[in-house]
């Protein structure tokens, strides 16, 4: 099935030239991919679906208003920040990652691609938003990392302005009981849980609303967002 019919099938509308950057996306991947660990899925189908669909079915979700700013923490070989920019060219990105080599690459495909209004940073979340020019300053964080809810808040919603989003995209949600302390301590709040199947399986959306700044003391360093969750 092509690309543009898989998208269809889940109501993700592309122009050509969108159709042709992501499948130019996805051969730079799987090429790099030979020499780099960036992805576990090399069925071009499936790409199509496990990661192109999957990053962009959010936009069905959430209604992200015109020329806001994103970051993508966590974003290893740029999902689902860089589909996301394919269809929605007018959002300013971020990608952040702590793998230089991976940061290395995405500079490469934005190159490439010669897509504006992004760049990639080589740098992990909780030192990032210790600086002036990071912290509380997006309109939303995404992220599809798979760390707890409670982890990933830490790391997300210090990037976050008041009156922003941090979008969790996450599998079954079965753990937002899990993060809700969290997301109150770090300033957010959780507005609803969008459940959805991408290939008939189990997805979740969970849109958080940053209400108060974060204490400055979070992130908190050295692992202890992992090892010790709020």
């Amino acid at each position: 099935m092509s690309l543009k019919q898989t998208l269809n099938d889940y109501d993700i509308e592309l122009d050509d030239n969108q159709i042709d950057l992501l499948l130019r996306y996805m051969d730079l991947v799987l090429e790099k991919n030979k020499v780099m660990n960036l992805t576990a899925i090399t069925d071009e189908e499936m790409f199509h679906v496990k990661h192109f669909v999957d990053s962009m079915y959010v936009l069905n979700l959430f209604d992200f208003k015109e020329n806001k700013t994103i970051i993508d923490v966590g974003t290893g070989a740029g999902f689902p920040a860089i589909p996301i920019k394919i269809a929605r060219d007018d959002l300013k990105f971020t990608l952040l990652d702590s793998l230089r080599k991976r940061v290395d690459f995405l500079k490469e495909v934005i190159d490439e691609l010669q897509l504006t209004d992004i760049k990639a940073v080589h740098e992990r979340a909780e030192e990032c938003t210790k600086t002036a020019e990071y912290r509380e300053q997006y309109d939303y964080c995404i992220s599809r990392a798979v760390s707890k809810l409670d982890t990933l808040a830490e790391f997300c919603l210090p990037f976050v302005k008041v009156g922003g989003y941090m979008i969790a995209m996450k599998g079954k949600s079965d753990e937002t009981d899990v993060g809700e302390n969290a997301i109150k301590i770090l300033g957010g709040k959780i507005e609803k849980t969008i459940d959805y199947k991408i290939d008939d399986e189990d997805r979740s959306l969970v849109v958080i609303k940053k209400i108060k700044e974060t204490p400055k003391k979070y992130p908190r360093g050295g692992g202890k967002p992992k090892k010790n969750p709020l």
